[in-house]
């Protein structure tokens, strides 16, 4: 929306000619700011609740700083995923207030601290599962949740698991992540009272097929709590589980 239109709409609202309803269903649709290598939607926080993420991975380093500095402006807190360290040290020689999770490969902005709440659980199957996790841990901490992790408790020493059951059983919602044949989501889901959010990772042999042996494990599981999201999709499976997590 051009500067007069924005203009032109607090006038309205400002004189009576459109109630705050109106007003407020205009701005949640305003556009976004088209920079020609990328469009970015300063609004989206307005709309869903949750500020645009930068995927860092395939944009360059020049793209992704011109992307934050714009969301920098207009956000409180911003999270970029899969990025790497030499993209990190480059940010925060800009702005020290940057965090960087270098198992998850996030970055993070956290200018308006806000009160964490709920419980996501978050579970691996095995260490080599943790960037993964990690990723999955960070987005929905930014998203306002509370996080715990519980890292290699995969099913070929199930005991590691059921000793947790206590925190599975308080859980509002956990994400699962596992790679190899992916039962850790199955085992999870048969103990779990909440939503299980199943990721399957690239992590295995050769029949694991870089994901699709624990993919298919997942999408067939008989345990009926379960929803998947695509292989090491971790910022998806931490979102949506933050998501859970905030209702009453």
């Amino acid at each position: 929306m051009e500067i007069d239109k924005l203009v032109n709409l607090l006038t309205q609202f400002k004189s009576g000619e459109v109630d705050l309803p109106e007003t407020l269903s205009t701005l949640k649709h305003l556009p976004f700011e088209d920079m020609g290598f990328a469009k970015v939607d300063h609004h989206r926080a307005l709309r869903t609740g949750y500020p645009e993420v930068v995927f860092c991975q395939g944009k360059t380093h020049e793209q992704v700083e011109g992307i934050y500095q714009s969301l920098e402006k207009h956000n409180g807190n911003i999270l970029m995923t899969r990025a790497e360290p030499e993209l990190f040290a480059r940010l925060a020689a800009l702005d020290a207030r940057l965090t960087y999770n270098e198992l998850g490969r996030t970055i993070t902005l956290e200018k308006e601290g806000r009160t964490k709440q709920g419980s996501v659980l978050v579970i691996s199957a095995g260490t080599a599962d943790i960037p993964v996790a990690e990723e999955a841990a960070v987005t929905a901490s930014i998203s306002g949740a509370n996080v715990e992790r519980l890292y290699d408790c995969g099913v070929a020493g199930i005991h590691r698991l059921l000793a947790q059951n206590e925190k599975i059983q308080q859980a509002r919602a956990i994400v699962a992540v596992a790679g190899m044949e992916g039962a850790l989501a199955s085992v999870v889901g048969g103990l779990a009272p909440c939503p299980v959010i199943a990721v399957p990772t690239s992590v295995g042999y050769g029949c694991h097929l870089n994901g699709l042996a624990p993919l298919f494990t997942m999408l067939n599981s008989c345990a009926p709590n379960i929803t998947v999201v695509n292989i090491d999709n971790g910022f998806g499976a931490g979102f949506n589980a933050a998501m859970v997590n905030a209702l009453k």
